[in-house]
């Protein structure tokens, strides 16, 4: 994939006090460069419970590649693709949720855990270009991964 049609992709994961930190982190680091520098923040839950959020925003092209390369694995891609109106913003950013526990097992799949917002190049910034462009690049993943 040569040209990447994102600004940047944010990820970002909460480890719950019930939760080992260690293994949320590496839940979410399947998706990241091995280079990429995680933020950590530390809240308090509304039952006075530490949270901790960790996130990564990728900014280089051939970072956001390690990410799409990784969500190009994803099983529900083709739903993904089906649902860009709804995943699309109108501030052109794309939304997905994918499965923590599942990422730590080293797979993907949609689900709660792990929040991945990509701002999608759209010239001229409108949703529905937004839309188009990010269906290109979600199209060229699903025709890659079917080379392997």
């Amino acid at each position: 994939m040569a040209k990447v049609p994102f600004h940047y992709v944010d990820l970002r994961a909460f480890a719950y006090a019930t939760e080992d930190e260690k293994r949320v982190e590496d839940a979410l680091r399947r998706f990241l460069p091995e280079d990429a520098e995680l933020d950590r923040v530390e809240n308090v839950g509304h039952h006075g419970d530490r949270i901790a959020v960790l996130s990564a925003r990728i900014e280089n092209a051939d970072g956001m590649r390690h990410v799409l390369d990784a969500l190009a694995d994803l099983d529900d891609v083709d739903r993904v693709i089906d649902e860009l109106d709804q995943r699309v913003d109108d501030n052109c950013a794309l939304f997905l949720r994918v499965d923590k526990q599942a990422a730590f097992r080293g797979e993907v799949r949609l689900g709660p855990g792990i929040t991945v917002r990509a701002k999608v190049e759209a010239y001229p910034a409108k949703k529905a270009a937004a839309v188009e462009n990010a269906r290109e690049t979600l199209s060229r993943l699903v025709d890659g991964k079917g080379d392997e």
